[in-house]
């Protein structure tokens, strides 16, 4: 099953915060419901500025302890490399999980001829 380490910042940037989870959509989520839990409302953590997506439990697991250990520069160097203006992921993640959504298929044209028929 598929893992992801992450790190998640407030609007100025002042906290990052590093997680892991095997499903990012419902950890966004949890983080835009709850936004008070892990800090004051002047540091909600709503900006997904850096992930990486680890094949097994075990890797995400190393992953993530060696990157809850990185100072905030490593931290900073690290998001820099992939998302050099520091832009919300969220917004990317969730077109992609609408492209994967099986889109409404029309209902078959023989059952509308047969409601009319009666």
């Amino acid at each position: 099953m598929k893992r992801f380490v992450y790190i998640i910042t407030d609007r100025n940037r002042k906290n990052l915060h590093v997680g892991l989870c095997s499903d990012l959509m419902k950890t966004i989520q949890f983080y835009s419901e709850m936004p008070t839990l892990f800090f004051d409302n002047a540091q909600q953590l709503n900006r997904l500025v850096y992930f990486e997506e680890i094949n097994t439990e075990e890797q995400a697991m190393e992953r993530f302890k060696v990157v809850s250990t990185f100072t905030r520069p490593q931290k900073e160097k690290m998001i820099r490399a992939v998302n050099a203006d520091w832009i919300d992921l969220t917004i990317g993640l969730k077109y992609e999980s609408g492209l994967r959504v099986r889109p409404q298929l029309r209902p078959s044209l023989n059952t509308n001829r047969r409601a009319m028929a009666f």
